[in-house]
This record gives C-alpha cells, sequence and structure tokens, in this order.
C-alpha cells in the first residue's frame, strides 16, 4: 500500500516505514504530523485518485529530527563589468518516517 502526498508545494510517494525529507515544518522532534492533503492512495481494491484530495484519507508521520541541508554556493557575476557577489544557502528541512496510510 503507497499513498501520494503532497506538502510543502512537492509531492512525495510514500510507504510505511519510509523516511523522507520534507520542506521544515514547525513542529518539534518525535511529535506526529498528520498530512491531510492525500493525492492518490493505493490498496488491495486498486487506486484511488483525488479530484484534487482524496476524501477521508489521510497518512500519519513521526517527525524524527530538523536540520539543515548541506551548503550551497550561489555566484552571480556580470561578465566585464567587475560586479560579482558570492553567497551560501542551507535550506532547512524536517525528517519524517512514516508510520501509517489511511485510507
Amino acid at each position: 500500500m503507497y499513498a501520494i502526498i503532497e506538502t510543502g508545494g512537492k509531492q512525495y510517494k510514500v510507504e510505511n516505514g519510509d523516511v523522507i525529507y520534507i520542506e521544515k515544518l514547525d513542529v518539534e522532534a518525535d511529535s506526529e504530523v498528520k498530512f491531510d492533503k492525500v493525492v492518490a492512495v493505493s490498496d488491495d481494491n486498486g487506486l484511488k485518485v483525488g479530484a484534487p484530495y482524496v476524501k477521508g484519507a489521510n497518512v500519519t508521520a513521526k517527525a524524527v529530527k530538523n536540520g539543515k541541508s548541506k551548503k550551497i554556493v550561489v555566484f552571480t557575476y556580470r561578465p566585464k563589468k567587475g560586479s560579482k557577489r558570492k553567497m551560501g544557502h542551507r535550506q532547512p528541512y524536517t525528517k519524517v518516517e512514516i508510520t501509517a496510510i489511511n485510507a
């Protein structure tokens, strides 16, 4: 059984026991998170696709930790103008473990 959920402007295909990194949520570590925006659910009976979401379906997960990803370097310049700028960015994330899919 798997589900496709929407969070942080992205869609993720999840199954029980999966560990995924999603956009930062305002939750503490070791707390429970429910995702109500379930786009599709697949089980023994087949695939249920919502319009836009499946009614009555949700996915329960446990927030493992909050953190920041590795730093990326953003370098912009204008050729022949002597103008350049170097910046760094670390994207915050929340690591969650899927515990249950309720269809």
